[in-house]
């Protein structure tokens, strides 16, 4: 699933195509796409008003119309691009929107990506954490919220009401940064590596927007380049490898129901 630094350059890819634009119609292809409005909420609604703005929230896409917002959330495969015309011989595309000479498309091989049309930001602000490249995401926060809850660090950092945005691979990368075993009880972490955490939190997500993510799954953005930082990750996918860091083996191993990596020799396990 796209996390977000892939969200995000996704958002910052369709961004610069949208801004200032209108909505003229929208075709669906796989109707459970649109998961809480219809055909005809986008003509009262959406149709021909003027784009404001495109940003992210936590995994969602966000398309700021004045009255409403329209939400995007890519799941497991989705694909949102922008093309000067359609090509009717991808059997995956669930839906378009035409707007000026252009059309965003929303392609989906699994079928998991859901629109939303929401009233404003309320709704979403209510259900999701806090964002982690903000100055609300403070050294004294981590510190204070992580202490809070007696939870295996990794499947904390998995909740989206906790920390948004954050996904296996990010986290698997942040934990191995801070040398913070994923089984960890969160409460029972030093202040010394939960500041590590902190700090290698902010490092690899804004490291991989700068190389446009990590692209290692199903998912690709724009037709500029894609990511590239799947070049730079340390643990994710290695299993079998030598830690770059300390030569151990790094394992894999599940938590939360997620493939989970992590080197043993150099993330030990509090006992």
């Amino acid at each position: 699933m796209p996390e977000l630094p892939e969200v995000e350059t996704v958002t910052q890819s369709v961004k610069k195509h949208l801004m200032g634009k209108q909505f003229r119609s929208l075709d669906v292809n796989w109707q459970k796409t649109l998961h809480n409005f219809t055909i005809s909420d986008f003509d009262s609604s959406i149709k021909n008003k003027v784009i404001k703005n495109v940003y992210r929230r936590a995994k969602y896409i966000l398309l700021d119309l004045g009255e409403v917002l329209m939400g995007i959330h890519l799941r497991m495969t989705g694909k949102l691009y922008v093309v000067d015309s359609i090509d009717r011989s991808k059997k995956h595309i669930s839906l378009y929107l035409a707007f000026g000479d252009k059309y965003l498309v929303f392609e989906d091989t699994r079928k998991f990506g859901r629109f939303y049309m929401f009233d404003g930001i309320d709704y979403l602000n209510s259900k999701l954490g806090i964002e982690p490249l903000t100055k609300d995401f403070s050294k004294n926060w981590i510190l204070e919220n992580t202490k809070k809850r007696n939870r295996q660090i990794k499947s904390l950092l998995l909740d989206q009401s906790f920390v948004c945005g954050i996904g296996n691979i990010y986290a698997d990368e942040a934990l191995w940064y801070a040398r913070i075993h994923p089984l960890s009880i969160s409460s029972q972490i030093s202040g010394k590596k939960i500041l590590k955490l902190h700090e290698g939190i902010v490092k690899v997500l804004s490291e991989s927007i700068k190389k446009g993510g990590t692209t290692i799954r199903d998912y690709t953005y724009d037709f500029a380049y894609v990511g590239n930082y799947a070049l730079n990750l340390n643990v994710f996918g290695k299993q079998g490898e030598n830690c770059p860091r300390c030569e151990g083996l790094i394992f894999k191993t599940k938590v939360a129901q997620r493939g989970t990596h992590y080197c043993p020799k150099c993330q030990v396990k509090i006992s």
